[in-house]
């Protein structure tokens, strides 16, 4: 999967996760021995990829979910980052629900 072109992936988005590509939102996609990571996003007049490759380690794949999770954006970086998502503390804030109007 990793391999994969733009509309492949976006594809795989539509027909196997049944999400929308279109809607701006990022979806990642790791191979096998976690040593890649891609990124597809629609922006606005075409589809953007973000590709890395290390050259040692892995990164971490979020556990919760199986192979369809959430993450947000902070969680996103430390995996980018190498950082493990379960020894980092976050200080407490205030956080504002949505609400649904």
């Amino acid at each position: 999967m990793i391999s994969s072109s733009f509309y492949k992936l976006a594809a795989i988005v539509n027909q196997q996760m049944h999400l929308d590509p279109l809607t701006g939102d990022v979806y990642i996609f790791f191979n096998r021995r976690a040593t890649h990571i891609k990124l597809l996003q629609w922006q606005q007049d075409g589809f953007a990829i973000y590709y890395k490759r290390l050259e040692k380690g892995t990164f971490e794949i979020p556990k919760p979910g199986g192979v369809q999770s959430s993450l947000t954006s902070t969680q996103l970086m430390l995996i980018l980052q190498g950082i493990q998502m379960d020894k980092v503390q976050y200080r407490r804030r205030y956080f504002r629900q949505s609400s649904d109007h």
